[in-house]
């Protein structure tokens, strides 16, 4: 019998200094049972740094031809596609023909600079890519934020990020790699 996803909530507001972006989400997040809570947290910052009423969560590890979170356009074209991890060069091409922007957000961080090497030459052919690597410390802090039901404050301002809880705060500090036009 296949296990199935735990569901958590979480009420997000956004105060996003660099975009100008000020709202409040409520948030549905599946958890798939290989998912960490790492990862998850991930998903919801990078939902947090990309936030808009279009963006949402796909079936992301149940399904191998959606990303994790995507923005579709009223015509169902996939304007914004966002993978977690460090995701291989033939996935990253399909989406990079798929969408009109790609974004990846690498975390555990000695891993990030391996995949980046080995694969930088080949990244910088796609000009819709953009790859940020997020500290591994501050990601696995993100992690004890985790509860079923959430309320999340996510503040970003000059390339810096706050994620609250209201009990504790997170810092962290997004390095971009490479951006995507």
């Amino acid at each position: 019998m296949a296990l199935k996803s735990t569901i958590f909530k979480a009420e997000l507001q956004v105060s996003d200094m660099e975009r100008h972006y000020y709202r409040e989400h409520s948030l549905i997040i599946a958890r798939h049972p290989s998912e960490s809570a790492q990862r998850m947290m991930v998903r919801i910052l990078a939902f947090a740094l990309n936030a808009n009423d279009q963006l949402a969560f796909t079936r992301g590890l149940s399904s191998t031809d959606e990303p994790d979170l995507w923005q579709l356009n009223l015509s169902d074209e996939i304007e914004l596609w966002i993978e977690l991890g460090q995701p291989d060069i033939k996935r990253i091409g399909k989406a990079c023909g798929r969408a009109k922007k790609v974004l990846i957000y690498s975390y555990a961080n000695q891993n990030n600079l391996v995949w980046w090497e080995q694969n930088r030459e080949k990244l910088t052919r796609f000009d819709n890519l953009g790859v940020i690597d997020l500290p591994s410390d501050s990601t696995r802090e993100l992690a004890l934020l985790t509860d079923r039901n959430m309320r999340l404050h996510c503040t970003i301002q000059d390339g810096e990020v706050w994620l609250s809880n209201g009990f504790d705060t997170v810092h962290v500090m997004p390095k971009v790699r490479m951006r995507s036009d």
